[in-house]
């Protein structure tokens, strides 16, 4: 079934104004559909590498907006909802992201191979603020489809390869650089203000 699916988002790319099948595609990935639609924007981004960078901007449009459907869903069917639809195990792994980071976690969802929508999905049923959600997915969606697009419109068909066996993986060092980049930088400045403190309250000369 899956191998048809892909076969048949494939054939997409022939049909005409493929830009607004990717958009519809990729809305759907992020509420309910199982197939990502870097599928059909490497296929496009290889027929057409002139329009790869549209092609990109109009799916991370495309994947904004399906989120906050999804959203939606999570918002009025909660967490039985959820459980219906997804495995236990990934629900209380996102759980666990969005303890620590809120609504932040949605942009690590968005770089990563993790299903984007069980992330939206569980944004809704957890009930986090709708803003910083929106606001991370843009950021993350962005820069993963536009990412693919550049690529796409530089190397052309020799990058298809690529982007489908190591895009994911340096996706994710990119959220590790990211998150430990922040992480480093949050807690030298606690330090440096603790610092700056104890030179205020020390005894004068």
């Amino acid at each position: 079934m899956k191998e048809k699916l892909f076969a048949f988002i494939d054939s997409l790319a022939m049909m005409p104004h493929p830009g607004w099948w990717l958009f519809l595609l990729a809305f759907a990935e992020s509420s309910f559909f199982p197939i990502p639609p870097d599928v059909l924007l490497v296929t496009l981004g290889v027929a057409t590498p002139e329009r790869a960078i549209w092609y990109g901007l109009v799916c991370s449009l495309g994947s904004v907006l399906g989120g906050m459907l999804g959203y939606g869903i999570g918002l009025y069917g909660g967490r039985p909802l959820l459980y219906k639809v997804f495995s236990e195990n990934k629900i209380h792994a996102v759980e666990r992201l969005y303890d620590n980071y809120n609504a932040w976690a949605t942009g690590v969802a968005g770089l990563t191979p993790i299903p984007y929508k069980v992330f939206t999905i569980a944004g809704g049923a957890f009930k986090i603020n709708f803003k910083v959600f929106v606001l991370a997915s843009m950021v993350s969606r962005s820069l993963r489809f536009m990412a693919e697009g550049v690529l796409l419109y530089i190397f052309g068909e020799s990058i298809r390869g690529f982007l489908f066996q190591w895009f994911n993986w340096i996706s994710i060092a990119f959220v590790v650089l990211l998150v430990g980049g922040f992480w480093l930088v949050h807690r030298y400045g606690k330090l440096a203000h603790r610092e700056a403190v104890a030179t205020e309250d020390g005894p004068e000369s």
